[in-house]
Order: C-alpha cells, then sequence, then structure tokens
C-alpha cells in the first residue's frame, strides 16, 4: 500500500475507519515554523462530521496530538507526527461487509488487494475518515504558505442541479477569501444556501445520495512554480487530489470548455498591470507548459454521490458466490461534498508548498 505522498515534503498518512485512531507523519517540514493551534483545529472542525442533517450523524471531535516535531509552540525539523483518536464507533454493523461488498465501495477491490485480510469495518482504510489527517496536515502547510502570502479558498460549484457562481478567474478579492474559509456552506451566491441544503435533505428523505463539485482558488503563487514534465502544477495537484475518497475529475482553468473554443478564444493574451506581467483571461487556470504564470491558479473537483445509500441495492455474496438483495445500515452523509470542501483545501496547500518548497520556504 502506498501511504506515503510528497518529494520535498513527505506525508505519511496512516489508519482505519474504526480503529484505535488514525494519524500521519509530515517530513521535510524546516524547524521554527509557529503552529497556531486555533488555525488547525478550525480547519479540522470544517471537516468534522455530526455537525447538522445534512452530514452524517457519527460524532468525532476530531481532537489532534502532536507526538514529535513540534516543542515549545514550533516545529523542530524532525518528522512531525499525529494521532487523532476513534471515539464514536460502532463497527457491529459491518460484520457482513466480510462477504457482501457494497456497490460503489472499495469493499470487494480491498478485500482482492489484501486477501481478504483488510479491515473491512466502516470501509477501513478506503474510509472517508482518513481525510482528517490529511486536512491537519494541509493545515499545517497552509499555515506556511499564507505566511509568504499565499491563500486557498473554496466554495462548492454545484450540488445536483443548483449552481453557485464562479470565481472571478481575473481577480480574487481577499475579503471573498475570507468570507468562504469562514462559511460552513461555502457560497459565492449566499442567496443559494438554502436550496442547495434542500436538494440535500431531498436526496435523505428518498433514502438516496446526491454529489456535486468544488471550485478551488490558490491565489499569491508567484510565476515560475512547477517541474515539467512529470510534476507539472497540474500533475501533482491532480495527483493528491485524486487520492481523496469520492474524487472522479479536476480540471483546470475553463477544463474541459476549451474544447468548445477555437484558439483565438482560449488563449490568455498577455497584459501590463501596475508594472506586472498578467492575462487578460485566464483560460489556463494560472499555468502554462505545467508552470505557474502569477495569474490564480484555478481547479474544479468533481465528487461522486456517497455509495452508501438507505435504498436496496443488489451486489454478491461472495462466500456462497450468488446475488443478493443488499440493505446498507449505518450513519453516512446523504453528500459529502460540504466537508470535502477543507479536504480539497488540505491537499491544494500540500502539493503546493512540496512544489514551491526551494523557493519561498
Amino acid at each position: 500500500m502506498s501511504g506515503i505522498w510528497g518529494n520535498r515534503i513527505k506525508i505519511s498518512i496512516f489508519g482505519e475507519s474504526h480503529g484505535e485512531a488514525i494519524g500521519a507523519v509530515i517530513d521535510g517540514l524546516p524547524p521554527g515554523i509557529k503552529l497556531d493551534m486555533e488555525a488547525i483545529r478550525f480547519q479540522m472542525k470544517r471537516r468534522a462530521p455530526g455537525q447538522s442533517d445534512i452530514t452524517t450523524s457519527r460524532k468525532e471531535e476530531d481532537e489532534f496530538k502532536f507526538l514529535s516535531g513540534y516543542f515549545n509552540g514550533y516545529t523542530t525539523g524532525t518528522p512531525l507526527a499525529f494521532i487523532i483518536q476513534n471515539n464514536d464507533v460502532r463497527s457491529s454493523g459491518y460484520e457482513y461487509l466480510k462477504d457482501i461488498p457494497r456497490p460503489g465501495h472499495a469493499d470487494y477491490t480491498g478485500r482482492i488487494k489484501y486477501k481478504g485480510f483488510n479491515d473491512y469495518r466502516g470501509g477501513g482504510h478506503f474510509s472517508g475518515r482518513l481525510t482528517a489527517p490529511l486536512v491537519l496536515a494541509g493545515a499545517v502547510c497552509r499555515q506556511i504558505l499564507e505566511s509568504k502570502g499565499i491563500h486557498i479558498a473554496s466554495h462548492i460549484k454545484n450540488i445536483g442541479s443548483i449552481d453557485d457562481d464562479s470565481f472571478d478567474a481575473i481577480h480574487i478579492d481577499e475579503q471573498l477569501i475570507k468570507r468562504l474559509n469562514a462559511m460552513k456552506l461555502p457560497l459565492i451566491a449566499e442567496e443559494k444556501i438554502k436550496d442547495m441544503e434542500a436538494e440535500i435533505l431531498s436526496a435523505k428523505a428518498d433514502d438516496d445520495s446526491i454529489g456535486g463539485s468544488i471550485e478551488c482558488a490558490i491565489v499569491g503563487l508567484p510565476a515560475g512554480i512547477g517541474e515539467p514534465f512529470f510534476d507539472s502544477v497540474e500533475s501533482r495537484l491532480s495527483h493528491i487530489l485524486f487520492s481523496i475518497p469520492g474524487v472522479k475529475g479536476v480540471e483546470f482553468g475553463s477544463g474541459f470548455n476549451l474544447t468548445r473554443m477555437r484558439g483565438s478564444e482560449a488563449n490568455d493574451e498577455f497584459c501590463i498591470q501596475n508594472r506586472a506581467v498578467k492575462t487578460k483571461t485566464n483560460h489556463s487556470g494560472g499555468i502554462q507548459g505545467g508552470i505557474t504564470n502569477g495569474m490564480p491558479v484555478i481547479f474544479r473537483v468533481a465528487i461522486k454521490p456517497t455509495s452508501s445509500i438507505g435504498k436496496k441495492q443488489r451486489s454478491m455474496d461472495l462466500t456462497r458466490m450468488e446475488e443478493v438483495e443488499l440493505n446498507i445500515n449505518g450513519r453516512h452523509d446523504p453528500c459529502i461534498v460540504p466537508r470535502a470542501v477543507p479536504v480539497v483545501e488540505a491537499a491544494a496547500a500540500i502539493a503546493i508548498l512540496d512544489l514551491s518548497y526551494i523557493a519561498h520556504c
């Protein structure tokens, strides 16, 4: 199993959904970085379950404990290790997963890959629970980036058929970044919050789930970040973003809409603004040739509907090798998009710090 990501900054995650604890080790952080514990707790709370009727009822405070690499308020330069206890665990309802895989989950592929020795309770290592240490690691990386004037913000672009406005690809206001980072359901068009909540609750009432997408912007990156071919900005971001459970698509800038344009429309023409090189448009999402050009880096992530739903589905009893009807029990999000927002931002922070470490830290 590959539980390690990164080149200059390496993140190693461990644990299972219903194990004693989950956690991570961050290797490569410089010494002397002052960590704002309240800022880390704030990011953890954004992702934590059990906060409203549009999320799972599992209650986890996601309190964390540093085991090494942190002393007297600062990083020491040695690996920063931490754990997050699993407290609200109810494993008995998952016993059937030994033999009957849930549609859309990794129960079957995990069983095959690990020869039946995988921890299947709550999805084990494949669970979205493992995004908690990713958010904490991202919160640490984020503080370093913000000290260099690099900021990350996201909003829910759509849930089902309800769409939010898009970022202004040229200029993203600092006040908008602060507002989005403080919102439980971050939207540019705040008047659509109730519509999105209703869309989620409608799916929940129907014993179903719904998907959506997240638009993320990284502002303040200088030109020149990225290592083509295989460590381009798009490559590194996509790699870690696709590691998030439920992510099924990533696009940068105008993305797939570029396929409908001519070159004369898609090209970002250069101009001078305040004695700095800028582009008049930003269809490339702030990246050209795999390297940042100084404009906001903008990408969108597509997230599938939650796989665990209340409706009856067809599956297989792998012991008896016969088809069965499956009714999934347990506590599940009717839509994972709201809780995925801080996860996407954390992944972006880790990737950008890893790419820009030598130049900016």
